[in-house]
C-alpha cells in the first residue's frame, strides 16, 4: 500500500509562486510513476503534470505549460510542483497520485491509470 500526503498548499496572490509537495511512503518511491490532479469547485478532477519514475520525463497539460514544473527528489520520497506566475484559475484542491510502474520513461495523465491517491491540498489564488 502506498501512502501520500500533500502539503504546501495555501492562499496566494495572483502573479505569486507556491510550491507544493507530496510526501509518499509504503513503497520504494523510484518504483513509482507520479502525477499532480487538481479538482475546482463544481468541475472535473483534471490533470495537471506527470512524471515517469526516474524522473526522466515529464508531461503537463496544456493550461499550466510553462508556469509548473513537476519534479521529484527519489531520495527523499518526495515529489513536487513548483506553480509559477499564479492565476485565479488555477484555485482547486491538488491531488498527487501514484502508479507502479516497471517502465523508468512512463508517465501518465489519466485519472484512471493511477492506483493510490493523496488527501489533497487546496490552493486559492486571489485576484
Amino acid at each position: 500500500q502506498v501512502q501520500l500526503v500533500e502539503s504546501g498548499g495555501g492562499l496566494a496572490q495572483a502573479g505569486g509562486s507556491l510550491r507544493l509537495s507530496c510526501a509518499a511512503s509504503g513503497r520504494t518511491f523510484s518504483s513509482l510513476a507520479m502525477g499532480w490532479f487538481r479538482q475546482a469547485p463544481g468541475k472535473e478532477r483534471e490533470f495537471v503534470a506527470a512524471i515517469s519514475r526516474i524522473g526522466g520525463s515529464t508531461y503537463y497539460a496544456d493550461s499550466v505549460k510553462g508556469r509548473f514544473t513537476i519534479s521529484r527528489d527519489n531520495a527523499k520520497n518526495t515529489l513536487y510542483l513548483q506553480i509559477n506566475s499564479l492565476k485565479p484559475e488555477d484555485t482547486a484542491v491538488y491531488y498527487c497520485a501514484a502508479r507502479i510502474t516497471y517502465y523508468s520513461s512512463a508517465y501518465y495523465s489519466g485519472p484512471a491509470e493511477y492506483n493510490y491517491w493523496g488527501q489533497g491540498t487546496q490552493v486559492t489564488v486571489s485576484s
